[in-house]
Formats: C-alpha cells, structure tokens, sequence
C-alpha cells in the first residue's frame, strides 16, 4: 500500500483553503459599488424581493408570470434579508457559492487524481477565470445553478447516491437545465446497478436509483414552489380547483416560453462559440468621468479567462478522443467518464435549441468540467515528461494567471480609460 507524506495530504488540504479565500476577497471587494441592477439582476432582485414579502412572485397586486423556479431567487434574497436591499445583499450569496465552488472542485480533482498539486491546480484555475469571478460578482441564477451541479457531481463520484438527488433537485429548482444532468447521472447509477447484480437481487438498487434519481430530485423541486401552493396569489393558481393541474398548466406556458424564446439580442451567441469565447455577453457598461482621461470606460464582460478557455478547449478534444479510446478497449477511466458526461449534459443540449436565443454565459454550468480536462491533460504531460512537464504545466499556469489580472478590471467593473478598455477588446465580436 501506497503511504501518502502526511505534507502532502496538508499541501492537498491547506493549499485550495487558502486560493478560496483570496478568491472570496476578490468576488466581496466593492461588490456593492454598482448599486443598480447588472443586466438581468432586474428579474432576479424583483423576484427575490417578493418572494421575502409575500412567498410568491407578483406583479403590484396581480400575480406575476416567472420562467424559472424559486431557488435561485431565495437564495438571492437570503443574501438581501441579512445585509439589506443594497448591491452588497443582492450579490453576497452568489460570492459565496462561487468560493465554495473552488473547494469542491479540488475535492473532486483529489478524489480523481490522488495527487495533491493536480488538487491545488484545479482549485488555482477555477479561482482564475473571469467568467466564474464575474458569475460570483452578479446576482443571477446560473452561478447557483453550477454550485449544485458541482455539488451533486461530488456526491455521485463518492456514490451518496441520496445526497446528490438532493442536490440535483436544488439544481433543477433553480433551473430547468440542470434536467440534463439528472437523466445522465441517473443513467449512470442505473447503469452500475445493472452491472453489479442480476435477477432478484436487481429489484432493490433499482427501486433505489429510481428513487434517488426520479423521486428525490422531483420532491425538491415540487418543494421549491412552496410559497405558490399555498399563495392565491401565483400565476394560474386559481386554474383547476385541482392545485396540481394548475401547477402543471403553469408549466407548460413555462415550457412554451423557453421553447419560443428565438428574439434577437445583440450578445446572443451560438453554442459553437461558446468554448472560444468568440461572444461573451456585456453586462454593464458606462462611460462615466474620473479616469484622469477625456473619455472613460467602466464594463462588466462575462468573459471566461481567454487563455485558460483556449487551452482547455484543446484538452476537451482531447479528453473526448482518450474516451473513446478508453470505450473501444473497455477500459474505462473514471476521471475520463466525469468528464465527457459532465460536458454532455451540461453542454451538448444547447446545440438542440440553435433557433432560441441563448448566451455564452450559459457555459459556467459546465466549466468545472472543461476545468478537469485541463487537470487531466496536466498530469499526462507531466506523467510523460517529468520535471520539463512540470515547467511546462507551471509556465502555462503562471500564464493563465497574467491573462486574468490583465482582463480584471473587466471583471470587477474598475473605472479605466477608455483607450486601456478597447486595448482588451482583442476582436471585434467582444464589444
């Protein structure tokens, strides 16, 4: 047996404890200084805030018509109900999940690599890209939405099979996207149930994983809409005198809305792009004074580090082609299969939908993922050159590094000139 150095195992404890909370202090300092709404936070905030007061979303006296479920919006309003209704309250808890996220994704990295600076990389580059700095710094839903997929993804890799139907459930009741991820975990699970047991004994496990991975996720979620069962005050409440047929009408204009959803919008961008950061969305700009120059430029971009993005493009290709490598020989690589499913579910479906507007911000649902790719690609190159590997794989990371502070002020919302803005505008498609 293998005896890890008890300096490794603090190295691999301490190391994305102390990278969170750098990161936690980068995603609260002037979190409150933009106090107007950032692009969709209008919705967010509004629901957040009626939630609070009356448990339900409503428009003035007049039940309002929401297109996603309520969890995002508590959580949002949690972070109002303790700090106030400031730009601070609204965006705490996003900061909040967003750090947490570098945690779990090193204790993820851990449990698939057993190597402690893998560990300690995962958590580095998670806490180095702009899109998961500028998620944290906004009070969206999406943000939410990858802290529980990130979360039920560790729980189904320790097979707390329970716990991550919760946890997909809390996803799904933030938003309807998180569907995807339940039917391939659940596919899974059902999968490894199937393979591990025959005849009578198959009954039980897979009674379970339909419970864990039907039921349980469907009861959250059911749960989430607490304050519209027992409102008068819900959209279509009044409906059916049967309450569920009212929930269920409820859904299928919600259906109906995000199916019909094909608007044109100037930051819109096609799921091909997305990866390359060929789109990212603008979600604020102004061109106050006090820059010390005639013209000024203060923008927040949900842009994902370029470089950190570029490369783990590469090493999604090449995850992919490892994988299905790995399928034609049947040996199969747990790191490998985390990875493709994760990027299946959370990025394949948006290719279904090419007529509906969609955005490129959409991605940080999945980025943990292209994240651990990165991480894979790391320990090959470092497995299979030694000490220049690791050159190779620090110099690449210190590089990632000085991308992301050089597009800071794009993520935090600094005032800067305008010349030293359109300096980072390195094509045309990001203004």
């Amino acid at each position: 047996m293998r005896i890890i150095p008890y300096s490794s195992i603090m190295f691999a404890a301490i190391a994305p404890v102390v990278i969170a909370l750098i990161s936690f202090f980068l995603r609260v300092i002037h979190l409150g200084r933009i106090n107007t709404f950032i692009f969709d936070e209008l919705y967010y905030v509004d629901g957040a805030r009626d939630l609070l007061k009356y448990g339900v979303e409503v428009s003035g006296s007049k039940p309002e018509f929401v297109v996603h479920p309520p969890l995002g919006k508590w959580l949002i309003g949690l972070g109002i109900k303790l700090f106030g209704d400031n730009g601070f309250g609204w965006r705490i808890t996003s900061a909040l999940v967003g750090s947490l996220m570098i945690l779990l994704i090193a204790r993820i990295a851990h449990r698939l690599f057993r190597n402690t600076f893998l560990t300690a990389l995962a958590s580095a580059l998670m806490a180095l890209d702009g899109l998961a700095l500028v998620h944290s710094r906004t009070a969206l839903l999406d943000n939410f939405l990858a802290f529980f997929i990130l979360l039920a993804t560790y729980l189904f890799l320790t097979r707390r099979y329970w716990w991550t139907g919760i946890a997909l459930g809390c996803a799904m009741a933030t938003k309807w996207s998180a569907l995807y991820f339940v039917i391939a975990f659940g596919a899974i699970g059902l999968y490894r149930a199937f393979t591990h047991h025959s005849g009578r004994a198959l009954i039980k496990p897979t009674l379970q994983r339909i419970a864990q991975f039907g039921l349980i996720p469907l009861t959250v979620y059911i749960s989430s809409w607490i304050g519209w069962f027992t409102s008068n005050r819900g959209w279509d409440r009044q409906y059916s005198s049967n309450i569920f047929i009212s929930f269920i009408y409820y859904h299928q204009q919600m259906l109906a809305f995000h199916t019909g959803l094909v608007q044109r919008h100037s930051y819109q961008a096609n799921p091909w792009s997305w990866l390359i950061m060929a789109r990212p969305t603008s979600f604020y700009y102004e061109t106050p004074k006090g820059c010390g120059s005639q013209s000024c430029s203060q923008e927040i971009l949900a842009l994902g580090t370029p470089i950190l993005w570029w490369l783990a493009t590469a090493a999604v290709i090449v995850v992919i082609g490892l994988w299905i490598r790995s399928v034609a020989v049947r040996r199969m690589d747990p790191a490998l299969s985390l990875i493709v499913t994760g990027m299946a579910a959370g990025y394949l479906p948006w290719f279904f939908f090419q007529r509906r507007t969609v955005f490129s911000f959409y991605a940080i649902a999945f980025e943990p993922f292209l994240i651990l790719a990165l991480v894979y690609c790391a320990r090959s190159i470092m497995s299979s050159y030694g000490k220049s590997g690791e050159i190779v794989v620090i110099s690449l990371l210190i590089l990632i590094a000085v991308n992301f502070i050089y597009f800071l002020p794009l993520y935090l919302g600094d005032l800067i000139t305008y010349d030293a803005w359109h300096a980072r505008m390195w094509f045309s498609n990001w203004i």
